[in-house]
């Protein structure tokens, strides 16, 4: 007798903190992904440095990608990921504030969706050098759905401020 396995689906998540010690946080939101139910870390990004956007009176931030599998749907992931943030102390205030955790689902297999809590694939993540750089690092053949390939928004970002630090 055999027992259907949950279908594991490939999601992206970004990373990315700027006060408190980001690096040390950025590792444990790591740990804390690969804990959660029917989910395994795949790949991690280098770490990279980058300008805060929008308030610029705050530190750059350290951001990072990692892939997961996981058998989680994607509200239950997203919901996962507040849950982590939240352990980690961050704290929701104005838009762009400076924060201790920030994760962001980007992906999930080749979802697309738009709802009140979230939209897929990250409507903007295409724009982000955060984001992008640290993806294509881990998955240079990922597709944006409906956008098309990630690699192919890289030149469009080659402007904006950021630096690979150190591995994750």
């Amino acid at each position: 007798m055999s027992s259907a396995v949950p279908a594991r689906t490939r999601a992206y998540v970004a990373l990315g903190a700027n006060i408190g010690e980001p690096v040390r946080h950025l590792r444990a939101a790591v740990v804390d992904l690969d804990t959660l139910p029917g989910t395994t870390v795949v790949a991690r990004s280098s770490l990279y440095r980058s300008a805060p956007v929008g308030l610029v009176d705050q530190p750059d931030f350290i951001n990072a990608v990692v892939s997961v599998d996981t058998t989680l749907e994607p509200l239950d992931l997203l919901y996962a990921l507040l849950a982590i943030e939240a352990r980690h102390g961050r704290v929701r205030s104005v838009p762009n504030a400076p924060r201790t955790l920030d994760l962001d689902l980007l992906l999930h297999g080749d979802t697309t969706m738009t709802s009140p809590e979230l939209t897929l694939p990250h409507p903007r993540m295409h724009e982000r050098a955060f984001v992008l750089l640290p993806l294509v690092e881990i998955a240079p053949d990922v597709v944006l759905p409906g956008l098309g390939p990630a690699q192919d928004f890289v030149p469009s970002v080659a402007s904006q401020e950021i630096s690979r630090s150190e591995p994750m």
